[in-house]
């Protein structure tokens, strides 16, 4: 990986996706439930608070019938509440995966992955695959059982969530990032719900030097295999973003080919994030806002492409809206990194970058 002039260094591409995910979940949590909070929605809510275009986190309810459907949440990450990030899930797995490798290196097993989780993670604060294979891990199964004994949701986002730090650890090496993201993935999911982590881990990889959003879209699918489900849904995004194909047309397209499989599903939020990037076009805000409207699992998918974008523009690129709410802190349930600075967690990253893989 070659610096050129004038382009971000590694540290400031680092900072970026860490930042990049906080800021894009920050945006997405309070409309964070994709049967209620469809793609409509979320713009007539923008449109009702004179939000649109979306340049800043989500603005507070008009009134208060309208706020009643956002997420509990809602008051400590919409514009002007912000103090420090809320806890979230799509943050603690980041977390959970820099202290995996700073633990047991990049050697670690999917059984190390296991027990991290039983010492480290409330149970209560897992969700659908996750929360099944947290609960095989403690009826004593072994990888990969427990990804697959009594759990319906082996395809779905959850394992997606969990890989950006292997793509931050991994610069320009997609394939070795795709690699450690298998491993950790395979705890808890299957097939597609598989791929999916291992495209979004070779995806970030492939931001710290990509020439554009779409090079780095293409080479990330080089990770996956070319007939999955997944490898099909991004280029089908791909292929109408290309042909100039309306963002919202594109989008619609896609929830008509990915209709019944669920709103947490890997294949829809993978079309989502896929369009997010491509029609953001390397510029932080329209790419995390684009994503976030684009519905369904709204919290991870703006983290996921928050991440890639922070990376692509580096940290010192993403507008000060974005990054000064933060106050460089992050909440988080992982027992012991709970009020950890961004900064730290970027310079923790950033060291093991360095070591031999």
């Amino acid at each position: 990986m070659t610096p050129v002039e004038g382009e971000p260094g590694l540290a400031d591409r680092v900072l970026g996706g860490w930042l990049g995910r906080i800021a894009g979940n920050m945006l997405g949590k309070p409309v964070e439930q994709g049967e209620v909070w469809t793609r409509d929605r979320i713009d007539r809510y923008l449109r009702l608070s004179q939000a649109l275009p979306l340049t800043d986190y989500l603005p507070e309810p008009p009134d208060e019938d309208t706020g009643l459907a956002l997420r509990p949440e809602w008051r400590e990450c919409v514009r002007g509440r912000i103090h420090g990030s809320c806890r979230d899930d799509d943050v603690d797995y980041a977390i959970l995966g820099l202290h995996l490798l700073e633990t047991h290196g990049f050697g670690f097993s999917t059984e190390q992955v296991g027990d991290l989780w039983l010492l480290r993670l409330p149970y209560l604060q897992t969700f659908t695959a996750e929360r099944a294979a947290y609960r095989n891990l403690a009826s004593g199964l072994k990888p990969p059982l427990t990804a697959t004994y009594d759990n319906p949701y082996q395809e779905w986002i959850g394992a997606l969530i969990r890989a950006d730090v292997y793509g931050w650890t991994s610069p320009d090496d997609p394939g070795r990032a795709a690699a450690l993201a298998r491993r950790d993935a395979v705890l808890s999911h299957t097939g597609n719900g598989v791929y999916g982590a291992m495209w979004a881990a070779a995806l970030i990889a492939a931001a710290f030097t990509a020439p554009t959003v779409r090079a780095a879209v293409e080479r990330a699918l080089l990770v996956v295999p070319a007939s999955s489900r997944l490898a099909r849904t991004v280029r089908r995004v791909a292929s109408l973003y290309e042909a100039g194909t309306a963002w919202e047309d594109t989008l619609s397209t896609l929830a008509q080919e990915t209709a019944g499989l669920g709103w947490i599903h890997t294949i829809p939020n993978a079309a989502v994030i896929t369009a997010g990037l491509l029609y953001g076009d390397g510029d932080f805000t329209r790419t995390i806002a684009l994503t976030v409207r684009g519905g369904l699992d709204t919290d991870s998918n703006g983290a996921t492409a928050g991440s890639v974008a922070g990376v692509l523009t580096g940290a010192r690129a993403i507008p000060a809206r974005w990054k000064d709410p933060l106050e460089d802190t992050v909440r988080s349930a992982v027992f012991g990194f709970d009020r950890v600075r961004i900064s730290d967690l970027a310079e923790r990253t950033l060291r093991l970058v360095t070591l031999p893989g």
